[in-house]
């Protein structure tokens, strides 16, 4: 089989310039892909090898990541900013045929685009592949599974709680591996459960770590104070304010869209960025004593990530739609390139059900 390879284009749309990697002929069943934080489309690049030409793969770079425009991120819109962005990219007929349904595939943050892609065009979604996807409750500062706040200002969210080291490391261009906090360190330690399986695309996947824009208005963003543990609330600009459970809350009109196309959840059981045991959240950091002055379980407990992902989906199925839930033993926060051939299959079932356009009854759970 002809390996994939992907070409980059820039287009304009949603007024600014966004880079964009290109794979397959133009009439192939559409594909999707939007990565994550700290990423850009290069992080695929492992992935679309895998895949069959018959495929017409179309993965955009997100604002402040890769070689797209560095456009500020309005956080009060939760992740819209993005999700507007990708919208404008389904109807460019250079990269996508008319009417194009694709199966949107989308990782960590770019899986909180995908979903709400999914309830502002639900029209253009033919199916939804989350690879370990954030919450759709945002990103920490809940205690349950229905998303209620620990505290009033989500305390302990937003752009307050980023390891300022590693901030600088990525304006830096760091590419060493003699902190903890340097890009590389991060990148084999927290995105894959087992380095050795970064392989020869290792410093390829840290170039997409290292294009992503720092700054007040991109990543990590603005943070205000608060006088709850730990003093710090989101802002309103910037990439982990988008992601906060302040302004990226969408379970409700995720279970209430009038189209709702087949979802596929896959995950790590290893994951130690989404999880609920989070390595990334500070209740949980607290609960180790790695974070001083945590007020205990009943104040500020650790955020049930995967339960509430769970939770959301099967009110969708309950309301109409169906998921399929995939967990990976041993895998990390990025199953596309821990588990490959897994992936991929559950990719291409995807694409099938997108290309017949018709339901499929898919196990909740």
């Amino acid at each position: 089989m002809p390996r994939m390879e992907t070409e980059q284009r820039t287009v304009t749309a949603n007024g600014i310039t966004q880079a964009v990697r290109v794979a397959g002929p133009p009439d192939g069943t559409p594909v999707l892909l939007i990565h994550g934080n700290c990423s850009s489309a290069l992080f695929w690049e492992p992935l679309v090898r895998r895949l069959p030409p018959t495929l017409r793969v179309v993965a955009p770079d997100l604002r402040g990541y890769g070689d797209s425009e560095t456009a500020p991120v309005d956080a009060t819109r939760g992740l819209r900013d993005f999700a507007d962005d990708v919208a404008a990219l389904l109807d460019d007929p250079t990269l996508f045929h008319a009417d194009a349904r694709p199966v949107v595939v989308g990782h960590s943050l770019g899986g909180g685009v995908a979903m709400r892609l999914l309830v502002d065009r639900p029209d253009r979604v033919g199916a939804l592949l989350l690879a370990a996807p954030v919450s759709p409750y945002g990103f920490g500062g809940t205690r349950d599974l229905t998303g209620t706040p620990t505290t009033p200002d989500f305390a302990g969210t937003g752009a307050g709680t980023a390891n300022l080291d590693f901030v600088a490391r990525l304006a830096a261009g760091d590419r060493s591996a003699d902190t903890p906090a340097s890009p590389r360190a991060v990148l084999r330690a927290t995105y894959v459960a087992d380095p050795a399986s970064l392989g020869a695309d290792e410093d390829l996947l840290l170039d997409t770590v290292l294009s992503t824009a720092t700054g007040d208005d991109n990543y990590p963003g603005t943070a205000v104070p608060s006088e709850n543990w730990p003093g710090t609330a989101p802002g309103e600009r910037g990439v982990l304010n988008a992601l906060a459970p302040t302004w990226f809350r969408l379970a409700d009109e995720l279970v209430a869209v009038a189209e709702k196309p087949p979802v596929t959840w896959v995950r790590g059981d290893a994951d130690v960025i989404v999880s609920d045991t989070s390595l990334f959240d500070l209740a949980y950091l607290g609960s180790l004593d790695l974070v001083p002055g945590w007020p205990g379980a009943d104040a500020c407990p650790p955020q049930p990530m995967i339960g509430q992902t769970r939770a959301v989906l099967d009110r969708y199925a309950a309301a109409g739609g169906a998921y399929h839930e995939v967990v990976l033993p041993g895998c990390g926060h990025s199953p596309h390139l821990e588990r490959p051939a897994e992936f991929v299959a559950e990719l291409l079932a995807l694409t099938g059900v997108a290309a017949a356009g018709t339901a499929v009854q898919l196990s909740a759970g």
